[in-house]
């Protein structure tokens, strides 16, 4: 695949990726390694999207969060494309889960791409260190909140954040950072509530 011009960019449908990996994906598993090898530089949107999903399913959502965390911070670091230890790369995945799961969430992302679109082009750098910030905080409530099905919704602001990026609408991921910060606000005041309600002056 020839690159791009120098000052040109171009934008990917999530919706195609995600067919392709699900029409390509054989037996009950998969690996990141398999994953990143047919990503190129799509890598770290595509796989922060796909490590949503894997944080919204019930079972192995704690696992798909952790890895989340990862990818935000070598986000963070400024890293040209994500990595894994080889243990962590190599780890078998279950896909008998996410095979109900990514037929569903191909229709939904074939809707919003009705809606997004390339705009509001934003610096690079800069953009995936906040985006990776923000990530990363979504992850760790995620994480820390052992709720069932308090995960679903942090992993979907953080899917739709990486739609947003890997799709560079700079419009959509602004929306997208928003409702992630007014989250962790909202999360944040509860817990605080929570906390020091009870407590008199």
């Amino acid at each position: 695949m020839t690159e791009p011009q120098e000052g040109k960019r171009r934008s990917v449908l999530a919706s195609a990726v995600l067919q392709e990996l699900h029409d390509a994906a054989s037996g009950d598993q998969f690996t990141l390694a398999w994953l990143m090898e047919r990503l190129d530089r799509h890598s770290f949107g595509i796989i922060l999207l796909l490590l949503a999903i894997v944080a919204a399913t019930p079972g192995i959502c704690v696992f798909g969060g952790l890895l989340i965390m990862a990818i935000a911070f070598q986000m963070i670091i400024g890293a040209s494309r994500p990595s894994f230890p080889r243990w962590i790369a190599n780890r078998p995945l279950p896909t008998r889960r996410l095979r109900s799961i990514v037929p569903h969430c191909i229709a939904a992302l074939r809707f919003l791409e009705r809606a997004i679109r390339p705009r509001w082009l934003m610096p690079p750098g800069i953009t995936k260190r906040v985006i990776g910030l923000t990530v990363m905080a979504l992850a760790a409530r995620l994480i820390l909140v052992p709720i069932p099905l308090s995960n679903v919704l942090p992993a979907l602001v953080i899917g739709l954040i990486s739609l947003a990026y890997l799709e560079e609408d700079g419009l959509f991921l602004s929306l997208s950072l928003v409702a992630g910060f007014s989250f962790l606000a909202v999360d944040f005041g509860i817990a605080w509530e929570t906390i020091h309600g009870g407590r008199p002056f």
